[in-house]
Order: structure tokens, then sequence, then C-alpha cells
């Protein structure tokens, strides 16, 4: 049998949830060709960038860690083997050849849909001749292509059923960058959720650009594809995210009342409070049918934790305008919520709007929302004192005989217990909160 060199693999990931778990299959199919983590940069054989293009900050804090990466990669030079550069995800998909010009270190490019082919593309690039720029939009490929086998370091995971979205949010690139929503089969879902499980997997996070729109090809809705996972055995919790208020379905809302592993949070992005607004971001909701939507929500599920999205300063957004959102935020009360400036993204719709917000409005007006948002999730987390909440075990803490874990409502939770807990469900009593976590005792098992 040939033995396989060891290579060492740096991967760096911006962005959100879906780029960590792209980042985690990156490693798998790299590992049997040699590739194990390190967490040296400087020691790496391959640095792999795994980009988020939302912000145009987001953007520009890639290539600013380009410019580091090298001078690494220059450190080496006339080693025996010499660090490849490369950089994937929707930066990849979005700039392409551009990266390569800004940043001639760079030795390939790879889109979120070509991930797959990362093997083949190393082999080129070491052979200094073929293809340096993979971005195309085959997904199915991809997911056909992947290897079964997941390396899980955690009783916690993700697994994506959904890619791409057909929505066409004004002022958003996932569109342009994932391509068109694709759903994979459910009984795939199901073997990848089932191999997790056998590996210490008790909670699966199932993640989608807009993954309530899921549908497979057999029709399986999400609703139904929860269903059908909330049926393996040892799999005790499911979240999922990121939604969008126009696909959140009556079988969906149904489910979080009836299946007991599907946890009481909900994270759907709202954007702003301003119909007018949100008709020029072409959101196809309005501030009143959100509302309606959280209210039949918490019918079905009276403690639902609710999470959202905001952007302050679309173009065209007035003080009125504004004010509405904060109305909106106050209505709903959230438990967790995210919030940005509108920043211009070349090709999207919105960068050609007029009335562009001034820079110093927006950041006034975000500190504002921010404010509240802040006041609400700590109100949220301190309203769990002297409740007993299921906590679900994920790892010691930083302080000596402490054990971490989350709350139904995913809030991290601190409580003194040993290191064989983790993985295990335990009913803590909550003692005490912070804006970011709550802390509280174990109770005995006899009680």
């Amino acid at each position: 049998m040939t033995e396989v060199l060891v290579k060492r693999l740096f991967i760096k990931t911006f962005g959100c949830q879906m780029n960590v778990h792209d980042s985690e299959r990156m490693a798998d199919v790299l590992r049997p060709f040699g590739y194990t983590a390190t967490d040296s940069m400087d020691d790496a054989d391959l640095v792999l960038l795994n980009t988020c293009h939302i912000r145009e900050k987001a953007t520009e804090k890639v290539y600013s860690e380009l410019g580091r990466v090298k001078a690494a990669k220059l450190a080496r030079d006339g080693d025996a083997a010499p660090m490849l550069i490369a950089v994937a995800g929707c930066v990849a998909q979005a700039e392409g050849e551009e990266i390569m010009r800004r940043q001639p270190a760079v030795d390939l490019v790879v889109g979120p849909q070509s991930y797959h082919r990362l093997p083949e593309l190393i082999t080129r690039a070491h052979r200094t001749r073929g293809e340096r720029v993979a971005a195309d939009f085959e997904a199915r490929e991809k997911f056909d292509s992947l290897p079964a086998a997941r390396r899980v370091t955690g009783v916690t995971a993700f697994v994506t059923v959904q890619e791409g979205c057909d929505r066409f949010c004004t002022f958003c690139v996932v569109p342009y960058t994932r391509g068109a929503e694709f759903s994979r089969p459910a009984a795939a879902i199901e073997s990848e959720a089932r191999r997790l499980v056998d590996g210490g997997v008790r909670e699966i996070t199932l993640l989608g650009q807009n993954v309530n729109a899921y549908r497979d090809p057999d029709g399986v809705g999400l609703a139904d594809l929860i269903r059908r996972l909330a049926r393996i055995p040892q799999l005790t919790r499911l979240r999922y995210t990121t939604s969008h208020p126009a696909d959140m379905d009556d079988a969906l809302i149904d489910a979080h009342g009836e299946v007991d592993a599907l946890m009481p949070y909900l994270h759907l992005p709202v954007q702003s409070g301003s119909d007018k607004i949100l008709r020029a971001m072409n959101r196809a909701h309005t501030a009143e049918s959100y509302l309606r939507t959280l209210e039949r929500v918490r019918q079905a599920r009276p403690d639902m934790a609710i999470s959202g999205d905001f952007i302050v300063g679309f173009p065209g957004e007035t003080e009125r305008d504004f004010e509405a959102t904060l109305t909106l935020a106050r209505t709903v009360g959230y438990a967790s919520a995210f919030s940005f400036k509108y920043s211009r993204r070349p090709g999207t719709p919105a960068a050609a709007l007029g009335a562009q917000v001034d820079e110093a409005v927006k950041i006034e007006r975000l500190h504002r929302l921010q404010a509240l948002l802040a006041d609400q999730q700590t109100a949220f987390n301190k309203a769990q004192a002297g409740r007993s909440l299921p906590v679900l075990f994920e790892g010691v803490g930083r302080h000596a005989g402490q054990i971490v874990g989350r709350s139904p409502y995913l809030q991290a939770v601190h409580c003194e217990g040993p290191a064989d807990l983790v993985g295990r469900i335990e009913t803590v009593t909550i003692d005490s909160a912070t804006h970011n976590s709550l802390a509280g005792r174990r109770e005995p098992a006899f009680a």
C-alpha cells in the first residue's frame, strides 16, 4: 500500500455557520490525501481562506489576511514543499480572477459549489498548470462527490440540507455566489445524520441559505424532514437556520408544537420594520405579516425564543422608517439578534439605488437599535433565573470542575460537574444570568 505523505492544512473561516460547516467538509475532502489540521499558518503546506461576501468590510478583511499569508509564503520560499494558498467561499465565487489579480500569491480559487474538486485543483497547482479558478454552481455534483465520513469532534454538528436562494433580496449576494435553491434528498440527509449520531453527536442544526424553503426531489419539506430525523435514536435535539418569513408554512409551525426534539428557538430575519424599506429590499413580507407569523409560532410553542437580523441605513431609510424598526423590535421582544449597517455589494440592485444614507446616520441608528436589542437579550436571559432547564452539556469550562452546555433556547449555561457529563442532558436550576450566558446548579438525579 502506498504511504500517504502527511501535509499540514490551515483553514481560516470567515462569516456564517454555513461557512463553518463548509470548512469542516473541505478538511474531510483533503484528509484522505494526507492533509492534517494545524493551528499554525506559518507551518502549513496549504493555507485555505474560506470567505464571506455579505458585507464590504468582510471582503476587505480577506485581502488584508492574504497579505499576511503572502508574507508567510515568501518566508517559506525555497522549501522543498512550498506553501499553497487557496481562497474558497463566496468571495471566491463573486470575484474569481480578480482575487488573483489583486494578490498574485494565491494559487487557486474555489467557489462554494466546487470544493469537492480541491484535491484535483491542488495537484494542478503543484504542476503550475491547469485551471486555477473553479467557481461553478453544480450543487448536486458537489454533494454527490463529498466523502460520507465526517470527523466529529463534539456532540453538536451542522448538516447542510439546502443551498442557494431564489428570493433575490436587493441587498444580498447569495443568489449570485451560492446559486439557485437546491435541496438535498431527505434520504441522504438522514444517512448523514445517523452516521453523526453513531459518532456521538446529540444535536444537529440543519443549514440552508433559505432553509425553510427546503423541498427535496420527492416533495419532502422541512417539517417532514424534521419529523423523520426526530425518530433517530439518540438524536435528542434539532435546530435549523436561516429562515425566510415568507416560507414559514403551517406544517413547519405545527412541528414546533409537536416534535419534542425541535428546540424552541427560531432565527427569523426581518431586516426592517418599515414596509417601504421592505418593498425596496424585495423581502416578500410586511411588518404586519412578520408579526402575524410570529404570533402563529408562539401559539404553537408559547416559550419560543425569537432571534432576528436587521439592516440599518438601507437606501432611502428615513428617521420615520427607522422608528418603525424600533417599534417592531419592541413588539417582538427578541431573545437575540444580529444588526448591521447597510453596505453596498457590487452587482446587487440596491448598490445602484439613490438616496444612500449618510455613514454617520447609519452609525447613530445602529447604536440605538443595538442598545435596544442588547437590553432585550439581557432581559430574556435574566428571566430564566429560578427556572429548571434541560441542558445539553457540550464540553468543559475554563475553570476547574466546570462544564458548559446549551439551554433549549441556545443560551450558554455554566455549572459545576464532571467531564463525563458531556453529551448528556441534565436539569439545571438557573441561579444567575448575564447578557451572554446563564449559571446554575445541577439538580440531584434522585430529585
